[in-house]
């Protein structure tokens, strides 16, 4: 365990094909190569299945990709795909290939499930209650923009089946952020939130000049459309009863609003076509 780097314990060095530099592993090389490189022209990543050289880290010998150094017999590492090029000596991590995402993966195999659809490696537990979405993984982050599929950081399956970095949701909640970037969904039980909202509506009566006002909602959770009482707090779906939606138009039964009593343009429900979602 005396040698390797940063991300992975192991006996050898990689060359870098695309520009024949030699790195501890390809985050190193990425690392260099990226977040490092003053020129932009320069960046680039290393396709890790292209890697064809290593060197032993105890002997020197640069060689073929093999798990034993031909040169002093030497394990490079107790892990080894010949497939991903990927050399692990600690194994505790459960490392597998999985044919279907064409690359290793960490967490041991009898816990993970590939699905077709969404196109990616997903815990059993998910196995029966996920929302399928096509290809789901294979996009970026939707709060950092780092590339989730073959992201080394833990990833969250929302219940609306999109996907998002653990921190970057965690991020999101601290900062009062409950509904998915993709779809606006919520990403939890909101229910004890929409029960606050219900006291607070109650608590807040609308002045005579909008008590009989009527706009048209659209709920992010369900996809129904609602007819309800306009107000200033929120709006809630008919269908679904959730807080979680947006308004589309105003109805057309509803009565004027005097000229007289008329507020600012920024508080009125006619002032646009479609308002903002509730969070």
């Amino acid at each position: 365990m005396e040698y390797g780097c940063a991300h992975y314990r192991r006996r050898c060095l990689i060359r870098a094909p695309c520009c024949n530099g030699i790195f501890n592993c390809r985050h190193c090389h990425n690392e260099a190569m990226n977040a490092n490189e003053a020129d932009p022209s320069k960046r680039h990543d290393l396709p890790r299945h292209k890697v064809e050289r290593v060197i032993c880290s105890l002997c020197g010998l640069e060689q073929d990709v093999h798990q034993v150094c031909s040169g002093c017999g030497v394990s490079m590492g107790d892990y080894y795909c010949s497939i991903c090029r990927f050399f692990d000596d600690d194994v505790s991590k459960g490392q597998f290939h999985c044919d279907s995402c064409g690359i290793c993966r960490v967490g041991g195999q009898e816990k993970f499930f590939h699905c077709d659809k969404c196109g990616c490696c997903y815990a059993v537990a998910l196995q029966k209650g996920h929302s399928c979405v096509e290809n789901s993984m294979h996009h970026n982050c939707p709060v950092c923009f780092d590339y989730l599929f073959d992201s080394t950081s833990d990833i969250t399956v929302l219940r609306c089946g999109h996907t998002i970095h653990s921190e970057c949701l965690r991020e999101m909640t601290l900062h009062a952020q409950f509904s998915c970037p993709v779809c606006s969904k919520s990403v939890c039980d909101m229910s004890s939130a929409w029960e606050r909202l219900d006291q607070e509506i109650a608590a807040t009566p609308m002045p005579d000049a909008y008590r009989n006002k009527l706009v048209w909602i659209l709920c992010n959770d369900c996809g129904g459309s609602s007819e309800v009482p306009f107000h200033i707090v929120a709006h809630k779906c008919l269908h679904c009863y959730s807080y979680n939606t947006r308004q589309t138009r105003r109805s057309a039964s509803s009565p004027p609003i005097s000229s007289n009593s008329s507020p600012s343009s920024s508080s009125s429900p006619d002032s646009s076509s479609s308002s903002q979602s509730l969070y």
